[in-house]
């Protein structure tokens, strides 16, 4: 356990789980708030919004995802199965479950926002409320798919690309690929600094790290859509916020809201004046959101 160089007052440390180690960040007492990232990113995405959720008394847990950070990256199969995000919302039920938490709230961005859905379907009773950051179902944007998306969400079907393509190309010149992603989703300058964009280039130069996030996006192409066809009539059942950047992909080619009432019960959604990159670019907005939200 050591002090976070990047989450104010958080400790960072790695709990065995049964299949795998998973690195988390934690801090605070109160009630339990899981908060989990995208890709590129890793936990340290949340540091301008954990600490203050700890201010306003909760107990907050930010992990690394399966194949992010300092997480271990298992290995796949040809199926994806060990990327899917069933497996990895498992990974996070037997996390809460290792720190004495059966019953959280989830927020997740990006990815952290899938991997949030099917936690709340697969495991409904654990999720008190949630909050999934500019993103819609990964499903309905499969099935709407058109030229301008797959233009503008082109590593939605590059990453997916099999036999080690994207993985070898993207090693080529990592830190290229790494700037060029995330400048073209932050919409406010200056709102990633460098010493998180070095943290985040030190995770994405491992190969290890490049091939697990090719198994995650080539989950989500492939057996994250059979759970989900499977799944069809499932509904989520705990509250449901959907946040998304008013100058995001999703947010200028989805109504996020209307797609959420498709999947969720109870669903409420508001946009910021942002980009993608909502915890980085609108952390005051956002952590506002959050704990009103929480709060009921």
């Amino acid at each position: 356990m050591v002090a976070s160089a990047f989450l104010e007052g958080f400790e960072v440390q790695k709990v065995q789980l049964p299949d795998l180690t998973i690195n988390y960040a934690s801090a605070g007492t109160g009630p339990p708030i899981l908060l989990l990232h995208g890709h590129p990113q890793t936990h340290v995405v949340w540091r301008k919004v954990a600490p203050h959720l700890v201010e306003a008394g909760y107990q907050v847990i930010a992990p690394d995802l399966r194949g992010y950070g300092d997480s271990d990256k298992p290995e796949s199969d040809p199926s994806h199965l060990p990327y899917s995000k069933r497996v990895m919302a498992a990974d996070q039920i037997a996390l809460m479950k290792h720190l004495g938490h059966e019953r959280f709230s989830v927020v997740g961005h990006d990815r952290g926002g899938r991997v949030a859905h099917r936690l709340a379907l697969d495991f409904p009773d654990a999720v008190k409320r949630l909050i999934v950051l500019d993103i819609a179902p990964t499903q309905t944007m499969y099935a709407q798919t058109n030229q301008e998306f797959a233009t503008r969400y082109f590593w939605w079907f590059f990453l997916i690309q099999p036999d080690g393509l994207p993985e070898k190309m993207i090693a080529s010149d990592p830190e290229y690929f790494l700037r060029r992603h995330i400048a073209g989703q932050v919409k406010i300058e200056r709102s990633v600094d460098e010493v998180a964009m070095a943290e985040y280039l030190r995770s994405y130069s491992d190969p290890a790290t490049l091939h697990a996030i090719c198994e995650d996006y080539r989950a989500a192409a492939s057996i994250d859509l059979v759970h989900d066809q499977e799944d069809q009539t499932s509904r989520v059942t705990a509250p449901l916020l959907a946040i998304w950047g008013e100058q995001s992909v999703v947010g200028e080619l989805y109504d996020v809201k209307m797609t959420w009432q498709e999947k969720a019960n109870d669903v409420s959604g508001v946009a910021l004046s942002c980009g993608h990159a909502i915890p980085e670019e609108a952390p005051e907005e956002l952590t506002g959101h959050i704990l009103r939200f929480l709060a009921g």
